[in-house]
């Protein structure tokens, strides 16, 4: 497992997606996780949208609640990359993130099935402030867990 990791890592590096860029550090990842949350929860709720806990409408009124923040963060992390990469590579680097993003998921969330993804896309979908967000990112961003730890589900 460590060597996978290492290998990724690797990947990522020689792709220049792990170069620190000044909004991102600035930022201490914040922009990051909201870009991450967004997108670990389009990709999960299209693998789940053909079985009984479809959340596709969840996951659309999650976008439509906190889409100043979601697109606050998608320019601040196009902006570090831009510092970094240039105009003319700055879209590009920000989509080659996403699509790294997007297929650690692809497989399914590592701890979450699809009806609890469906309880916490609804309840992010109610949510308010960009803090309680970043905290439930913290949260479901994890590599393991489980659903009991997630109190603000139950707020």
């Amino acid at each position: 497992m460590k060597s996978f990791i290492r290998k990724a890592a690797f990947s990522l590096a020689a792709s220049g997606l792990l170069l620190a860029t000044p909004s991102q550090a600035s930022t201490g990842g914040t922009a990051e996780k909201l870009r991450r949350l967004d997108i670990m929860l389009m990709v999960t709720g299209l693998r789940c949208r053909n079985g009984a806990h479809d959340f596709q409408a969840d996951f659309q009124n999650f976008e439509a609640a906190h889409l100043p923040a979601l697109n606050s963060a998608a320019a601040q992390l196009r902006d570090g990359f831009e510092a970094s990469h240039g105009a003319n590579g700055a879209e590009r680097a920000l989509d080659r993130m996403s699509t790294v993003m997007a297929n650690q998921y692809g497989a399914g969330h590592p701890w979450l099935e699809c009806g609890e993804l469906k309880i916490v896309a609804r309840s992010l979908a109610q949510m308010q402030g960009t803090e309680a967000l970043i905290e439930a990112a913290d949260q479901l961003l994890a590599g393991s867990g489980s659903p009991a730890q997630l109190t603000w589900v139950r707020r």
